[in-house]
Formats: C-alpha cells, structure tokens, sequence
C-alpha cells in the first residue's frame, strides 16, 4: 500500500492524494488542498490515526 500526491487541474487548491494497493487499485482520494505541504501533513495524520481508527456504520 502507498500514498501518492498528485496534481489536480484546479489551480487553487492543485494538490491531492491517493492510497494505493499494492495491485494498484485505488482505495481511498483525499480532498484537495492548497500546498503540497498540507497533503503531506494530512498523510501523516492519518498514517498516525488509521491503526486505531473504529468503523462507524452510519447506513
């Protein structure tokens, strides 16, 4: 599994993230963000939050 930034074709918020797996299918796409800083930021929160997430059904 791995993140990757990519860029988006808005020019205000040009930057985004996926998760990958390791067939390359993507599983998850963030929102958008304004520097490439604040997608690393939001990696590193959930690369810190996801191993004691819960699942919340909602449905």
């Amino acid at each position: 599994m791995k993140f990757q930034i990519l860029r988006s074709k808005s020019t205000s918020q040009p930057f985004y993230w996926v998760v990958k797996s390791s067939n390359g299918q993507v599983l998850a796409t963030s929102e958008t963000y304004v520097s490439k800083e604040g997608a690393k930021s939001a990696i590193a929160a959930v690369q810190t939050g996801a191993a004691s997430a819960t699942v919340e059904d909602l449905s």
